[in-house]
């Protein structure tokens, strides 16, 4: 949703009333998902999934100036310029102002699983933001930032699959969001 409105607002991004509809009712599953919190009811932690809107605030932009200014831009190229400028710096304050490779000489296995999360990173983060990049580039902003209402599925899968409860509002959340991805793309 705020791919949409920043979209329209800021970048004079076109729109229809199915894609309106289409962000605004993926838009209602999400928050259904999130008031209903890992209990199954509206008790949990509501306070939290403002964290989520901040983040779908910076997603959004992020989405809107590749599709606008770095659209003729390679997605590899972004996605190494992004991790760089935040990866760097990360490193130079781990290893000189932290007790990093200390603690990574206490345990024998550290190394490897540190390995580990390198792969991990570049594979599933890297590779996988080359590739979202690429798509905003071939589409719009507003019909790749739906793929992030997946997300809240996504994540619900694996609280299933950590024994959290699921109920029928959840899969009515789901259905939500699933319909708005639907109308987004028409």
């Amino acid at each position: 949703m705020f791919t949409f409105l920043l979209g329209v607002l800021f970048f004079n991004v076109r729109f229809g009333m199915s894609k309106l509809a289409g962000v605004f009712l993926g838009l209602a599953g999400a928050v259904l998902l999130i008031l209903l919190g890992n209990e199954g009811g509206l008790s949990g932690k509501t306070a939290y999934g403002l964290l989520i809107v901040l983040a779908a605030g910076c997603y959004a932009t992020s989405t809107n100036v590749i599709g606008k200014h770095l659209r003729e831009m390679s997605s590899i190229l972004i996605s190494s310029a992004s991790f760089g400028i935040i990866g760097i710096p990360l490193m130079i304050y781990l290893l000189g102002a932290t007790d990093f490779l200390h603690r990574m000489a206490e345990s024998p296995q550290a190394w490897e699983s540190l390995g580990f999360i390198v792969i991990l990173s570049l594979v599933g983060t890297v590779a996988a933001t080359a590739i979202f990049f690429r798509l905003i580039q071939e589409t719009s902003p507003v019909f790749s930032s739906t793929v992030a209402y997946l997300m809240p599925l996504v994540a619900l899968i694996w609280g299933l699959l950590d024994g959290e409860a699921l109920n029928w509002l959840h899969l009515g959340g789901m259905a939500l969001i699933l319909s708005g991805v639907y109308l987004s793309r028409r």
